[in-house]
């Protein structure tokens, strides 16, 4: 028998990261049970046995309590640093010359190494070098195989092995590092549902990790490099899902680009049907303050009301002293804008035209449907999660009650927006589809007797991407019965 747990009484996800604050097990569960509904681990920090408790402690969780719970990986990608100086750092004079050339000698004032060959054969004249999370900016004057010439416009003090960013060319680097190969092979060897890669510039960037997923997990792109805006909607297309990665985007464009680039993520994701996930910063107050600042609120507000799936806790949860308040706040910011009356109305200013399919059809109906009849619920079959995402895309008013015989399909469906993703026996005809819906909607408390609820599924059953039906049924007192 399929344990019933209450749904979020909100839409929108919550994705928590876990790290040193958060790692064990009685944090987990602290976590799920202040609103979390999926869990991000960060691949770039620690190793790898130390991942394997925590998804253990993620899948017991998982088990104890019956729901379907989502794991993130999320893949560190090709980090750019310059290299060692003399006595560790030195200190660049806005205005003064500064080179990076292949010599490993330790630097000084006036260069330092920089062990990317990649970066020599991409750069060109005019091209900005950002150093050390973008506090210090250096404008390239001129360059050859071995040496790029720059002008500090922007100066300070510089360490040791600090990360580089290069805006403004794409720089020839596979987005998967030996490392990467090797946390992803182990991430999918652990069970995770969902692979983000970072460092996406080009939609072939994908193509890789796709094939090393095998179909194992689904594949979400990191937008965090401005060569990822001017390819966007193929990016889009060659993934399941979609996070818009602000930190590194901040660093490499002007912060004032960072907003209306988040909206049109979000709205190329919506249009597309990829779920997507709205990142980094949002309660930053948080890893240190008990409560968020008032204008960090109306930022997650903000994500919400453009529509976003699923909104994301980094250092918050993973290594602030006040992880489960973090995560009780996301989820109280939900609830406060899901219950605004012109929520609906914000949500839909993205339109979504439904592609010329039955499936994409009958999504669009269930949605109108449940607002004009005023459904407590829209009860979804599916084995692969397509027609789940179709649903969601659609922002309908009614709650996603998504039945799957597939365990994976039902742990990705964590990262999509207002879906509850239960794992049970597939139905046999359409009599059975009927009752279980009902009874499931009973269940799961989404729905109450006298309640109407639609019904999406696929004839012949058992046959994916075969969505062709759509039943109103209502709900009567005794639908309990019998229940399997």
């Amino acid at each position: 028998m399929t344990k019933a747990i209450t749904p979020r009484s909100r839409k929108v996800r919550v994705l928590a990261t876990l790290g040193p604050a958060s790692s064990t097990p009685e944090m987990v569960e602290a976590l799920w049970r202040a609103g979390a509904d999926a869990f991000r681990i960060n691949m770039s920090h620690g190793d790898q046995a130390g991942k394997v408790a925590i998804i253990a402690a993620i899948r017991a969780l998982e088990k104890r309590w019956g729901r379907p719970t989502t794991i993130l990986a999320d893949l560190q990608g090709p980090k750019l640093r310059v290299g060692r100086f003399a006595g560790g750092r030195a200190a660049l004079t806005t205005g003064a010359r500064f080179a990076l050339d292949r010599d490993p000698t330790p630097g000084d004032a006036t260069r330092v190494e920089l062990p990317h060959r990649e970066i020599f054969a991409a750069i060109t004249p005019g091209a900005r070098l950002l150093l050390d999370d973008g506090k210090l900016v250096l404008r390239v004057v001129e360059h050859d195989a071995d040496r790029i010439v720059t002008t500090i416009e922007v100066g300070g003090m510089l360490s040791d092995n600090k990360g580089l960013n290069v805006p403004d060319v794409v720089v020839p680097m596979a987005a998967l590092t030996e490392k990467d190969r090797s946390d992803l092979a182990f991430a999918i060897n652990e069970g995770v549902d969902w692979i983000a890669l970072s460092f996406v510039q080009r939609p072939e960037d994908l193509m890789e990790a796709r094939r090393l997923i095998g179909g194992k997990a689904a594949l979400l792109a990191k937008i965090e490099k401005p060569a990822a805006i001017d390819r966007l909607d193929e990016i889009v297309e060659q993934c399941d899902g979609v996070m818009v990665a602000r930190g590194d985007l901040g660093v490499e464009l002007p912060p004032q680009v960072v907003p209306p680039l988040q909206k049109r993520i979000v709205e190329v994701s919506r249009r597309l049907g990829r779920p997507v996930v709205v990142a980094t910063q949002m309660l930053e107050s948080m890893i240190s303050s008990p409560s968020p600042t008032r204008a960090e609120v109306s930022d997650v507000a903000t994500a919400i009301y453009d529509g976003a799936d699923a909104i994301m806790l980094s250092a918050e949860s993973a290594a602030g002293a006040w992880p489960v308040e973090s995560v009780a706040m996301m989820n109280a910011i939900g609830e406060a804008v899901e219950r605004d009356p012109g929520h609906g109305d914000r949500i839909h200013f993205t339109v979504t035209k439904p592609d010329p399919t039955t499936a994409d059809a009958l999504a669009e109906a269930a949605k109108t449907i449940a607002m004009t009849v005023g459904a407590a619920a829209i009860v979804c079959y599916t084995t692969s999660g397509s027609t789940a995402r179709r649903v969601a895309r659609e922002r309908p008013s009614a709650p996603l009650l998504v039945l799957t015989p597939s365990l994976a399909t039902a742990r990705r469906a964590g990262l999509l927006w207002g879906a509850h993703a239960v794992h049970t026996r597939d139905v046999e005809n359409f009599e059975e589809m009927v009752a279980k819906a009902k009874r499931m909607a009973l269940r799961h408390n989404i729905a109450r007797a006298g309640d109407r609820v639609i019904v999406l599924a696929g004839v012949p059953f058992r046959t994916p991407g075969a969505t062709n039906v759509l039943h109103v049924v209502r709900i009567v007192g005794d639908e309990l019965k019998g229940y399997g």
